[in-house]
């Protein structure tokens, strides 16, 4: 086929997907609403394994087992910092800094939350795309990083870990 920038353009659905077109939702622990302060995510990675089975010489290839990265969020921090305290009190009750206690019982049930990624089009009041990560629970919340020569709004980054995300179309789970 011979280049053709109108066929190019045709082929991008309502010219191409926005990466700046999205909000964050987290539940979880009284986690306050984070959809105006997630300044940054991904949509969700997973990768199905490979069983290598040799048979007479060569290497078969099977499917494995599906995992799930790690995922992360950048968020805006207000001088009340309430989603950082709510975070940091998730991690907290998840296991104790000095007692290395879990204070929600013990039970996983008990500690994990759920979130969402919602993927906005340009011309769309709806989301176009959405994930839902089942069973989150906060991992890592990175330091924020403090200086006299910065004129910015604090950010932070926190990392979850989950069991699975589930995509918004009907029968991707």
């Amino acid at each position: 086929m011979a280049f053709n920038v109108n066929a190019f353009k045709g082929e991008l659905s309502g010219g191409g997907a926005r990466p700046s077109l999205f909000e964050v939702s987290i539940t979880g622990q009284g986690v306050p609403d984070t959809r105006f302060h997630a300044r940054a995510s991904s949509i969700p990675q997973s990768t199905l394994g490979t069983i290598i089975v040799p048979y007479f010489g060569r290497q078969i290839k099977m499917h494995g087992n599906r995992t799930f990265e790690d995922w992360s969020v950048t968020i805006l921090n207000d001088e009340d910092f309430a989603i950082r305290n709510a975070l940091e009190t998730w991690s907290h009750q998840i296991n104790t800094h000095s007692g290395n206690l879990n204070n929600l019982g013990g039970a996983k049930s008990a500690y994990e939350g759920t979130a969402e990624v919602l993927q906005y089009g340009k011309d769309s009041a709806s989301p176009i795309q959405t994930y839902k990560f089942v069973g989150i629970y906060p991992i890592a919340i990175s330091p924020i990083d403090l200086t006299w020569e910065a004129e910015a709004i604090e950010e932070y980054q926190v990392t979850f870990a989950y069991d699975w995300w589930e995509h918004g179309e009907a029968g991707v789970n």
